[in-house]
């Protein structure tokens, strides 16, 4: 595998007094795409907010670039070069879509592509056509791309993208499977949580599976698309 860039070892989490995560253990390298699958529930957001330092209550080691970031704001672990796109987008509805960039916008960094709202627009042509509309007059969908974009402008060298196929049209899905194939030749590093096996299957290299907040199996993408039972125990509805 490629250099680890992300190394999560025993992680547990837990809300209130309710344990969700158990000795859960992933890893994702530089340029890969590594998919965290599972039904609803399973517990992939809660993976990514924990590894995100979003929740307080956490056990277990979590290594990004290098570092230990276990106890680490979001802020620091922003700034140290992860992104995260959350499911429920969070654009700032009142600004437009320039406006949005500029509020994500970090230093260049060393070893990983350094973004503009011009090579966004590249990347998403919606966008360039909209710049100085509010992101409240924005569909779902364009909402979505204006939020990985301004996950880019900070020039991460991994991104979480939690859920980015949910609840959008079938083109958009389409744009964000063409956008992570092209992030990936670029370098960038991506973790996905997913409960689409196909969009999954177009994008990912590897693949950790959650059931019930534990790892029930790990693999390549080519592995789990052939192994029907897995898929039959832990995805299908």
């Amino acid at each position: 595998m490629q250099e680890t860039i992300l190394d999560v070892s025993d992680l547990n989490a837990f809300y209130g007094r309710a344990h969700i995560l158990f000795d859960v253990n992933l890893k994702v390298g530089r340029g890969e795409v590594v998919a965290l699958m599972g039904r609803n529930g399973a517990g992939k957001s809660t993976t990514m907010k924990a590894v995100m330092g979003m929740l307080s209550n956490t056990k277990g080691n979590v290594n990004f670039m290098g570092e230990t970031i276990s106890k680490s704001s979001p802020h620091a672990i922003s700034k140290l070069g992860m992104g995260f796109v959350p499911e429920d987008r969070r654009v700032f509805t009142e600004l437009t879509v320039t406006e949005n960039l500029e509020v994500g916008a970090q230093p260049e960094r060393d070893d990983t592509p350094y973004w503009t709202p011009e090579k966004l627009f590249d990347l998403f042509p919606n966008l360039g056509e909209m710049p100085n509309r509010p992101g409240g007059q924005m569909s779902g969908g364009e909402q979505q791309m204006l939020t990985v974009s301004r996950t880019l402008m900070g020039n991460p060298y991994l991104v979480l993208l939690d859920e980015p196929s949910e609840g959008v049209a079938p083109v958009i899905v389409e744009q964000m499977a063409n956008m992570i194939l092209a992030l990936k030749k670029q370098g960038l590093s991506i973790l996905l949580s997913e409960q689409n096996l196909q969009f999954a299957n177009l994008v990912s290299d590897r693949v950790y599976v959650l059931e019930n907040g534990h790892i029930c199996y790990e693999g390549t993408m080519d592995e789990l698309a052939n192994d029907t039972s897995v898929q039959s125990n832990y995805l299908s509805v």
